[in-house]
């Protein structure tokens, strides 16, 4: 059991500082470097993005990780002998700040950025929106995967 539930911790601690990373560069760069460029060029890149973010390997971290985070709140339940807590709140908060704002948040403006004509009145108006928008839950998603990671290392401590 403490194999599994170290391996767990630490395979979802790597995989919470490779999305943070991610996260991190998204808001910290690529989106403050589009909002300077014209809304049809910001839009068209953002669409190519979001299809080649949609890769295996970004789904297998992101996905994976998800798998690890469950993995280590469920064994960090059945581990009465030491305290799971943090490994629990880290898996927690990786789950809610990553899979749920990703699927709820960022994924719907996605969508609609893809829809959206990058030369058309309408979508200036909507690339204005979704800067704001979705960088707005980037940063939450930023925040949740770097604090998983401080939590996962604790709980390996």
């Amino acid at each position: 059991m403490d194999v599994l539930r170290a391996g767990s911790v630490l395979a979802a601690a790597v995989g919470s500082g490779l999305m943070a990373g991610i996260f991190f560069a998204f808001s910290a760069v690529v989106m403050p470097a589009l909002q300077r460029r014209p809304a049809a060029e910001g839009i068209a890149a953002m669409q190519t993005m979001n299809v080649v973010i949609a890769n295996p390997l970004f789904v297998l971290i992101f996905v994976g990780t998800g798998v690890a985070s469950a993995a280590s709140i469920v064994l960090s339940l059945v581990d009465t002998a030491r305290s799971g807590a943090p490994a629990a709140a880290g898996g927690v908060l990786y789950l809610v700040g990553a899979i749920v704002v990703t699927g709820v948040a960022n994924v719907p403006r996605n969508d609609a950025l893809d829809a959206a004509d990058p030369a058309s009145s309408d979508g200036a108006d909507l690339w204005t929106r979704y800067l704001r928008e979705w960088t707005a839950w980037n940063h939450v998603r930023t925040v949740a995967t770097t604090v998983a990671l401080a939590l996962f290392v604790i709980a390996r401590q």
